[in-house]
């Protein structure tokens, strides 16, 4: 300790390195299997320039922790600041009135360093909606925020107890305790443990252990080091794919990686030192700020693959411009006269237009009231489930805990995925008349995993001891069984429409065809009835994005198309055909979903003016009661005693 930090061409070196892999995993994952590891990259730089800056202040007795807010706001909050205020002029010409709130919700939390909890509330950072979050790239911004607020005043406190040698093994086991941590609740949260800082702390944590324990060897050493360094965190972008728990043990890859290049401190070396890799580094947090949205776009326009070269351009072109124009600009900070800091000050000024644009925005929903009224009522009536947020998981809950509506007497359940959600819920608002209640279970992007072990998906866990609950429970006699089948069958990819999606293994599928029909024939064996849909047809756009695409041409809203009825079929071949020609027990329902979605040539967004969706394959409330009342008929019909069970 005691050392004065300079800087370090290598470590901008490694920004380069870290920013590049990001950048091609966004654009292209193909390209980079697991570029995403660029962000702990970066994490475990931040620790180590963080560490050092409380440390030698520290040691020097003149560290303040408002002039490191400060210095760390003017670093961040410029840059990100204009970036919002031109998503802000971007969204009012291009975006949908929803689009458009959505972004202004986005924008708040972004600039109140909040966006990784509320993305985390969203859906997960792999899912393909996320390509349409223009800011969802700033959650790693947040994480680092809340890491930059927390640690100082955990160091400052540490200080006054303890002496600075001390606090170096505080640091290094809290260090040690917080991987142990990450590693071990990975598997059962992994949406938290990837957006939320007590899984992400320890990476930082792990460059502020560089800092503080640097090693001291020879050249030839140090050049080892480094060398092997940076083949760890090159394989890491090519051995780690989205399909692993993230962060978790296999994190170390990367992160130790990175560590032995800081601790290899070769100034001089070819690989990081660079003219081309101190450029890049140099310009990594703008490249990183404005790469994100260009993804995002080409997303959002369905443009071509040749676009993406257009976007890698343009992210240098925009990180150059806004490192030399934004972040080279120094703020100064005059307190004297509080009033005139949103004139002088330009990161409180960009914040604050930056606010108070977005909450209006926000507030006046997109300005969806300049809009027609026929697109007005679809909107407003494109709704989810009220309960939605409050009884749907997207991680391991007991079942006993699963929401239960209305009625007293439960003998109904609803089981699957996040595409049960409005069914269960107006399935139960019908039952309620006949004071019959009903208990809703739901996982989000839940593969069919019954008498799966808990590796094979993140809700095996649960759906095996959901399954067990409810061929327990007597009380509860019938049980609807829905899926996106797509999302387990197919790879997920709409942007294929019209082609046709690509297909799994043939192994993989008829694994999970099994799955469905042992859990569905298992239940059959102990219920009265078991009801299970056929496929919900999926848009390749949300339902709000079509009816904006075609009020710009001007043409009516009463009928809006989402797919082919041929492309519905096609997509959806292994699980249908499998319906149609599967023998189940006699009190198995199969109740086809095509005669409320589609007829013979398409199958529709909007049909006869009723919003069949909220998003892109999610039913509306107004949708899923047309499927609960074919749930009631069927029920009514094959009922032993001729009524409602």
């Amino acid at each position: 300790m005691g050392k004065t930090l300079q800087f370090r061409k290598d470590l901008n070196g490694l920004r380069a390195i870290a920013v590049v892999s990001v950048v091609l995993f966004h654009f292209n994952s193909a390209w980079l299997p697991g570029g995403y590891i660029g962000v702990d990259v970066f994490f475990v730089i931040s620790g180590y320039l963080m560490t050092g800056i409380i440390f030698s202040g520290l040691e020097k007795q003149d560290f303040s922790i408002l002039k490191f807010y400060l210095a760390r706001a003017d670093r961040i909050v410029p840059a990100l600041a204009v970036l919002c205020l031109v998503m802000i002029v971007f969204g009012w010409i291009y975006l949908t009135p929803l689009d458009y709130k959505i972004l202004a919700k986005h924008i708040v939390s972004s600039l109140t360093f909040s966006s990784n909890m509320a993305y985390y509330g969203e859906s997960g950072y792999f899912d393909v909606s996320s390509h349409e979050k223009w800011l969802l790239h700033t959650w790693s911004l947040s994480v680092e925020w809340q890491f930059y607020v927390l640690y100082p005043l955990v160091l400052v406190f540490l200080h006054k107890f303890l002496s600075l040698s001390k606090m170096k093994i505080v640091i290094l086991l809290s260090t040690i305790l917080g991987f142990i941590f990450s590693a071990s609740v990975t598997p059962i949260w992994p949406d938290a443990s990837y957006f939320l800082l007590p899984t992400r702390a320890w990476e930082m944590m792990v460059g502020g252990v560089a800092y503080l324990y640097p090693f001291k060897y020879a050249s030839l050493v140090k050049s080892i080091l480094e060398k092997v360094g940076l083949l760890l965190i090159f394989l890491s972008c090519f051995l780690i794919s989205d399909a692993n728990f993230w962060p978790g043990y296999l994190a170390l890859l990367p992160v130790i990686g990175t560590f032995m290049v800081i601790q290899a401190q070769k100034n001089d070396s070819l690989l990081t030192t660079n003219f081309v890799s101190q450029k890049l580094g140099s310009w990594s947090y703008s490249i990183y700020l404005w790469h994100w949205p260009l993804v995002a776009g080409i997303y959002y326009f369905k443009l071509s693959y040749i676009y993406i070269f257009g976007g890698l351009t343009l992210s240098l072109i925009f990180g150059f411009l806004s490192f030399k124009y934004i972040e080279r600009i120094k703020a100064s900070h005059n307190f004297r006269n509080p009033y005139s800091i949103f004139l002088k000050d330009r990161t409180v000024s960009l914040i604050f237009l930056s606010l108070i644009l977005s909450g209006v925005i926000f507030l006046e929903r997109g300005f969806i009231k300049s809009a027609p009224i026929d697109y007005q009522n679809i909107i407003n009536s494109s709704k989810a489930s009220p309960l939605r947020s409050k009884c749907h998981i997207y991680e391991y809950k007991k079942p006993e805990l699963a929401c239960e509506y209305f009625g007293s007497k439960i003998s109904w359940a609803v089981f699957g995925d996040s595409h049960t959600i409005e069914i269960a819920y107006t399935l139960a608002d019908k039952l309620r008349e006949y004071d019959i209640g009903l208990k809703h279970f739901s996982f989000s992007a839940c593969k069919p995993s019954y008498l799966e072990d808990n590796n094979f998906s993140k809700c095996s866990k649960w759906y095996n001891e959901t399954t067990d609950y409810l061929l327990r429970q007597d009380s509860i006699k019938n049980v609807v069984f829905n899926h996106r089948f797509t999302s387990a069958l197919f790879y997920y990819d709409m942007n294929n429409y019209p082609n046709k999606s690509v297909s799994k293994s043939t192994s993989e599928t008829l694994n999970l065809i099994d799955n469905i029909d042992n859990l569905i024939i298992k239940l059959a064996s102990v219920k009265e009835n078991v009801y299970v849909f056929y496929p919900i047809p999926e848009l390749p756009k949300t339902i709000h994005k079509l009816a904006g695409d075609q009020l710009l041409k001007n043409e009516k809203l009463s009928n809006i198309t989402g797919t082919s009825f041929k492309w519905y079929r096609e997509r959806n071949k292994y699980i249908i055909d499998h319906f149609d020609n599967k023998n189940y027990p006699d009190n198995v329902y199969l109740l086809k979903t095509e005669d409320i979605f589609c007829d013979k040539e398409y199958c529709f967004a909007v049909r006869n003016g009723i919003p069949l969706y909220f998003d892109d394959d999610h039913p509306s409330v107004l949708s899923a009661e047309k499927l609960a009342n074919k749930i009631i008929a069927k029920n009514k019909k094959n009922s032993k005693n001729c009524c409602l069970l």
